[in-house]
């Protein structure tokens, strides 16, 4: 296990929790259902990244840089894609800005250009010392995320009447609509389902595939080129580890799930206790305001501990997104950037909106309507991918799952088609 919780971090990112601050300061206990649902879809979504990359021994831009074939198809998926990684970037480093602002009074410029540095080091430790030692790292960070965003629910319980109602699929209006398409919008995000099949593969994965990154090295061809369907109770040829494949895709089930119940543990405690605390109170639309009114509600201690929490969610969430942009670059484009000057070029965007003064909390907001536009194509992708029996073999989806993947799918592109119609019509 390890993987997911990198991976999940993604679902703990600045955005989330300025999304849910505000859904549970203006409407209460209204929007839980929605956090329920994202978390549920999450955690389909996650497996199947993990999949692809244990049993591909691919990540998903690996897989789609082999298989889309024509040179300038490829390069604008890739474009898509690393613009998805900035504006990951944005909010992540935007959110431990802010936090070194509000522990320290670091100016903010200088807080981003901190959190990015940061991310650098955890990025060379990820590669020269493996996936482990990264692991360990980000699950630090994890716990004191959790700390940090659940101590406040801990000391002001949430009305639980309240928040069972609150599990009733409902809108009050369109700005709730808004908030819910945006609280979706950064909880599912491309960066993450790009990652978590690199991670799987880092991990389990000793040596490459064939040169289509499909089925054939790991099944048995006959004179005539007939396959040979492989017993899942077999370790998966060209992983690192000994492990029967059943067992190893049952233990990255145990790994995402644990993984999306911490994640989905700790969103639904910011909302709630945004709820039970600030409801109706000015200012909490912004991740200044939200710790200004935590620290007048509960005092200076669970404000503190927020914006040590909002510090490590920043900090953690930028090293996976920078994780994923170079893999995107590596897999779509087949070549490799050194590691700084890459991660500077990422960081450019995020630099430049916080010496030009742009507000924080919008420019955050901003960023995950880019996010938006990134789901279809990683989506789609990761679904059709898992579900083919060429590349997965006996291990792709049963009939079941891709169902419920598509369900999601169409959901998810639609929520979030929602959400960039309301932005940019100003409904």
């Amino acid at each position: 296990m390890g993987p997911a919780f990198v991976a999940g971090v993604a679902y703990l990112d600045p955005g989330n929790v300025a999304s849910n601050m505000t859904a549970g300061a203006q409407y209460g206990y209204l929007l839980v259902w929605v956090v329920v649902l994202g978390n549920l879809m999450a955690w389909l979504i996650q497996y199947l990244s993990a999949k692809l990359g244990i049993v591909a021994g691919r990540s998903l831009p690996d897989v789609l840089g082999r298989r889309i074939r024509n040179r300038w198809s490829r390069r604008a998926y890739w474009v898509q894609a690393e613009l998805v990684a900035m504006a990951t970037d944005i909010a992540e480093v935007i959110g431990g800005a802010v936090a070194l602002n509000l522990l320290f009074g670091i100016p903010l410029l200088w807080g981003g250009l901190i959190t990015g540095a940061v991310s650098i080091v955890l990025l060379i430790l990820q590669s020269r010392c493996g996936p482990r030692p990264f692991e360990f790292v980000i699950v630090g960070l994890l716990v004191i995320i959790a700390v940090g965003f659940t101590a406040g629910v801990v000391v002001a319980p949430p009305d639980i009447t309240s928040a069972i109602s609150g599990l009733e699929p409902r809108f009050a209006d369109s700005n709730s609509v808004l908030l819910a398409t945006s609280i979706l919008g950064a909880t599912i995000m491309p960066h993450a389902i790009y990652a978590h099949s690199s991670l799987s593969r880092d991990r389990f994965v000793s040596q490459r595939r064939d040169q289509d990154g499909g089925f054939s090295t790991w099944t048995a061809r006959g004179a005539a080129g007939s396959r040979r369907e492989i017993d899942d109770t077999e370790p998966l040829p060209g992983t690192s580890t000994s492990i029967p494949a059943n067992v190893l895709l049952r233990a990255t089930r145990w790994d995402v799930s644990a993984a999306m119940v911490i994640a989905g543990a700790v969103n639904l405690c910011i909302m709630l206790l945004a709820a039970a605390t600030l409801p109706g109170v000015a200012g909490t639309d912004s991740l200044e305001g939200a710790h200004a009114a935590l620290g007048v509600a509960l005092g200076p201690i669970i404000a503190t501990l927020f914006a040590v929490g909002l510090l490590a969610s920043g900090l953690a969430s930028t090293a996976v997104g920078a994780y994923a942009g170079a893999e995107i670059m590596s897999g779509l484009l087949h070549i490799r950037v050194p590691l700084v000057l890459r991660r500077i070029v990422t960081l450019a965007p995020a630099i430049a909106i916080l010496w030009l003064g742009f507000d924080p909390t919008q420019s955050l907001v901003l960023s995950q309507v880019v996010l938006s536009f990134g789901i279809p194509f990683a989506l789609i992708p990761l679904v059709a991918l898992t579900a083919n029996s060429a590349l997965l073999g006996p291990w792709r989806n049963h009939w079941l799952t891709t169902a419920a993947g598509i369900v999601a799918s169409v959901l998810l592109i639609a929520l979030n088609g929602v959400l960039l119609w309301l932005v940019f019509t100003g409904v």
